[in-house]
């Protein structure tokens, strides 16, 4: 067979995705590429994250692992929560925000475990957002992280990217989940919402996007690099001249 005449292909460009799904599935592809898709919070086991996951409403993961330590060294099952007071708890979590609240919320989360559930998180998303403390969002945590049941995590950053990325158009979570997770497959949905925040803390920053160093920012609807290069073809098309270069 003769050799080829000219030098060896590269990789063929990926073709700019044109529909929601086509776009959910190169973010997929393109994020997974970068970053891990792990859970942020450090936990041992489906109770520690779901406590750590409640603890983490209004505060950062970072802040919540400060914390935690100390909370599971002492409490380590559901029932050592349900035997607690808020007063026991209050000064473990003080600095993770809204402290008094998130302490009763503990409390009430290791009764209703203890009681309705012998002390075990449930694997179900409705069992689980029947807890106190507890939405869709912490659900599917710990679902995806927790037990490795798919579940796409919707929280601010995956509210903002899913919109920026023109996979929804839409603010509420529940239609965002609904909406996303069809345009992918089940085994992608955890891996996708971890990756999701991790990028919108890492680079897509509200109100300072980091688009230079996205790995969609050559197709993502939302970026920079896009706008500007149609804002310079437009102005050579007003002026009926070509780019250099």
């Amino acid at each position: 067979m003769p050799s080829p005449s000219g030098p060896p292909a590269g990789p063929r460009p990926v073709a700019r995705p044109r529909t929601p799904a086509g776009r959910a599935r190169a973010a997929s592809a393109a994020l997974e590429a970068v970053y891990a898709g792990r859970c942020a919070l450090v936990h041992d086991g489906p109770l520690q994250l779901l406590v750590a996951t409640v603890l983490s409403a209004q505060t950062t993961d970072q802040r919540v692992n400060q914390v935690t330590p100390r909370l599971f060294d002492r409490y380590r099952t559901a029932q050592a929560y349900a035997d607690a007071s808020p007063a026991d708890l209050e000064p473990l979590i003080r600095s993770a925000g809204f402290f008094r609240a998130k302490s009763r919320t503990l409390v009430q989360l290791g009764q209703a475990l203890a009681c309705r559930h012998r002390g075990e998180v449930p694997q179900d998303i409705d069992q689980l957002t029947r807890l106190p403390g507890v939405g869709r969002k912490t659900a599917n945590v710990v679902l995806g992280v927790g037990f490795g049941i798919p579940g796409l995590a919707v929280d601010t950053h995956v509210t903002r990217l899913a919109n920026l990325l023109g996979l929804v158009r839409t603010r509420d979570p529940v239609a965002i989940e609904a909406q996303v997770t069809a345009m992918l497959p089940a085994r992608a949905w955890t891996g996708f919402g971890l990756r999701l925040i991790e990028h919108g803390r890492r680079v897509c920053i509200a109100n300072r996007p980091r688009c230079p160093l996205c790995p969609m920012a050559g197709w993502c609807p939302s970026s920079t690099t896009v706008r500007g290069r149609r804002a310079v073809a437009g102005v050579v098309a007003r002026r009926g001249a070509r780019p250099r270069g």
